[in-house]
């Protein structure tokens, strides 16, 4: 459907040069969503799919051992379509002993994202309505170090901005000017939380995020925002329980598609266009999240099996796999804080469990002190897409 009344070109100014940028009509989108058959068919694939994952996270034995691991590939796919060069075990040696094998910005911009994506859901959680406040407290933790310190973080840009050439003028897209942000971040407020009227969560959440990268609040860390507003709209909404879907790998694999598909709601309007391709991202996501988790959890239950042939050391193996399952990457340090066994006790299983007849883990360094240790058949779960 071509709606015609998208939003409105206004005249501005980027890098000195004159330019028309793009403020977005209020959402929801006027006339209202027509959903055929086909769509309707789609979007309900896609509650099932989410409905298999909430179920996921109340059937693993530890849903915080999934979510840990799982939110980490979130962040780096995330980062990644950011350009930046971090992988899961560059972000987990960085946060286990602060050396990660990549540029250190690349990797404290992943942590960043976890550290925004936890305090979105804590305060979700608080009872908190998804509001400027919580947008611009999640962004500063989003930008808190690395190369977005100097991006104004938590703060609204104060300039015109453009996506795609080297002028402005002859820019792919040219989002809303600095001057409208506050009236625009308002309406798609008001739209999050219900007013005036009450929208469908999965509806919401596809919506949202597009009105949200064609405002484009901040000076950086639109992508990665506005990807993170998916999983949080559908917490507060308790569709989830657990942030676990993530669409990161969805739109990295069809980036084309999914950067057409936003403009040409911008041009006419194709909001049921976007949405077709948002419910197939949600439920390949979701479907593959549940695989994920299951493969996870047998592999535990193969693992324990296995430690049962150790004999008397099986008790501090078992006690060492579950630490494993949390962080899949772990020096001695590591393993002795979180499972209470000794430093000696720790080094002597990871020796068995590196030895050929089992080969659980593999050493990282090469040297004798200071060991790190890679849980390798869990990390080649979450890395097979």
């Amino acid at each position: 459907m071509d709606r015609g009344n998208t939003g409105q070109y206004v005249a501005s100014i980027a890098g000195g040069v004159n330019c028309q940028a793009f403020i977005p009509a209020a959402l929801p989108p006027q006339p209202a969503l027509q959903l055929d058959t086909k769509l309707q068919g789609r979007i309900n694939q896609a509650m099932l799919a989410l409905g298999r994952l909430d179920a996921i996270s109340t059937l693993l034995p530890d849903a915080r051992l999934f979510l840990y691991s799982y939110v980490r590939k979130e962040a780096v796919m995330s980062s990644q379509i950011e350009g930046t060069q971090s992988s899961l075990s560059d972000l987990m040696l960085y946060e286990m002993e602060g050396v990660p094998g990549v540029p250190m910005d690349d990797v404290q911009e992943v942590s960043c994202y976890v550290s925004a994506l936890a305090l979105g859901v804590q305060r979700i959680r608080e009872g908190h309505p998804i509001t400027f406040r919580l947008i611009t407290e999640m962004h500063k933790a989003l930008m808190t170090s690395g190369r977005g310190i100097s991006k104004g973080p938590g703060e609204f840009r104060k300039n015109q901005v453009w996506i795609g050439g080297h002028r402005a003028d002859e820019a792919t897209f040219v989002p809303t000017p600095a001057n409208e942000l506050a009236n625009c971040w308002a309406e798609l407020e008001r739209f999050l939380n219900d007013v005036p009227e009450t929208t469908d969560p999965l509806i919401k959440a596809a919506l949202a995020h597009v009105q949200f990268e064609t405002i484009h609040p901040f000076m950086d860390g639109n992508g990665r925002l506005g990807r993170l507003l998916i999983p949080l709209i559908l917490v507060a909404a308790n569709v989830l329980a657990e942030p676990l879907l993530y669409l990161s790998v969805f739109f990295k694999k069809h980036r084309q598609v999914y950067y057409d598909r936003l403009q040409q709601v911008r041009l006419s309007g194709d909001w049921e266009g976007w949405l077709l391709f948002f419910v197939d991202a949600v439920a390949e996501t979701a479907n593959q999240a549940v695989s994920t988790a299951q493969q996870l959890n047998q592999l535990r239950q193969i693992h324990r099996a296995q430690l049962t042939s150790l004999g008397r050391m099986a008790g501090s193996a078992q006690q060492v796999l579950d630490v494993l399952f949390e962080y899949p990457i772990a020096n001695i340090n590591t393993l002795v804080k979180h499972s209470g066994i000794t430093a000696a006790t720790a080094g002597k299983v990871m020796d068995k469990l590196a030895q050929p007849e089992l080969a659980l883990v593999r050493e990282l360094t090469g040297q004798k002190r200071n060991r790190v240790f890679a849980y390798s058949a869990y990390i080649d779960i979450l890395n097979q897409d």
